[in-house]
């Protein structure tokens, strides 16, 4: 049984992203989501569960963590680089989503990212990211388009749970850059406890679904 542990939200894409990955003959998928209040809306966590509860009848889907995301985030965008922010979060839960998986035994992380769709998602970005995982990043979204996505969410039954209402973070920058430099996202983690972070997510996990 290969394991893998998908990174998801309350949004369309990554619960297309975690039942392809689970579709796969053999393929075990354990769910995470990151729980950024209060800069995503309340109810967020209530539709993560209520997506992973859909994908658990269509494909192996063993169970969900809920982390902590919230203190965390609010350190990143009240000491560092405005324009980093999505960045910088995103390779924080990175880098506690492949401690997760080791202690799950998950081979490789998989997300909905899709080439270019959001700033964080540009090639460049990309790399930058994946440098935060010591695991694989599995992207099976990565040449679709946002309707074909769209499309596969209604199909599976997702899509009218993920619109359901509509969530934006709130800790994201208006310029947020889409070109970033390594040494320059690694200057600002250097003002960041990054372990003391990736702990304290790690030690308030919940397990749902």
């Amino acid at each position: 049984m290969a394991k893998v542990l998908a990174l998801i939200s309350g949004g369309i894409d990554s619960p297309v992203a975690a039942y392809m990955a689970g579709s796969h003959k053999g393929v075990e998928v354990t769910a995470v989501f990151f729980d950024g209040t209060p800069f995503i809306e309340p109810d967020e966590g209530l539709k993560v569960k209520a997506i992973c509860r859909r994908l658990k009848i269509l494909v192996n889907l063993r169970s969900l963590y809920m982390l902590p995301h919230g203190e965390n985030l609010s350190r990143i965008a009240s000491s560092c680089n405005r324009k980093l922010v999505c960045l910088l979060c995103k390779r924080l839960m990175l880098r506690a989503s492949s401690r997760l998986a080791l202690r799950e035994e998950a081979k490789a992380l998989v997300t909905g990212d899709s080439l270019g769709q959001v700033a964080s998602q540009t090639l460049a970005n990309l790399k930058v990211e994946d440098q935060a995982s010591p695991l694989p990043v599995l992207r099976p979204l990565l040449g679709l388009n946002k309707e074909e996505i769209v499309e596969l969410a209604r199909k599976i039954g997702t899509y009218q749970i993920s619109t359901s209402t509509q969530s934006t973070c709130k800790a994201a920058p208006g310029k947020p850059s889409t070109q970033a430099r390594l040494e320059a996202v690694q200057a600002e983690e250097a003002k960041l406890p990054l372990e003391e972070m990736v702990s304290k997510a790690l030690s308030g996990r919940k397990i749902e679904v």
